[in-house]
């Protein structure tokens, strides 16, 4: 190899960056590639979907928060935005997977019932088919819920 060629190669070799998988420059390949513990970027706790369920003339805007960690997927929280009497509607649990089950209490103002539990099997394309109902109730109304995301 001529000393050209060496000096080129070399050159290169300085320019070479490597960075760990947090985005921070290290000086070896080995170090961008290990994995400690510490440098494994947190994983989400919370994430969102939303969805809207469908009965007849009637359809309720649905924000769901939940736990991508788990599955069945764990509800923490979210609210029910309209479509409903007495709207918002805070969502205090529940799950989504094979089947979806959420509850919720009525935050807005009015006369409506003060809490809706809403009950379903999944179906394709992305939707839950199945009932809803107030105070306790979760069969009196049929429904079609689908993903909005």
């Amino acid at each position: 190899m001529t000393q050209a060629a060496q000096k080129k190669k070399g050159e290169a070799r300085a320019e070479h960056r490597f960075i760990n998988p947090r985005g921070a420059e290290v000086k070896t390949r080995d170090e961008a590639f290990a994995s400690t513990h510490a440098d494994a970027a947190p994983q989400a706790l919370e994430t969102q979907c939303k969805l809207e369920l469908h009965n007849g003339a009637v359809t309720f805007g649905i924000e769901v928060k939940y736990d991508p960690n788990t599955y069945p997927h764990v509800v923490t929280g979210g609210k029910i935005t309209s479509g409903i009497c007495g709207a918002p509607w805070d969502i205090t649990g529940g799950s989504i997977g094979e089947q979806i089950r959420l509850d919720a209490k009525r935050s807005g103002q009015g006369s409506c019932a003060n809490s809706i539990t809403i009950v379903g099997e999944y179906q394709n394309p992305p939707a839950y088919r199945g009932t809803y109902g107030f105070n306790g109730a979760s069969s009196s109304f049929k429904h079609t819920t689908r993903y909005e995301c």
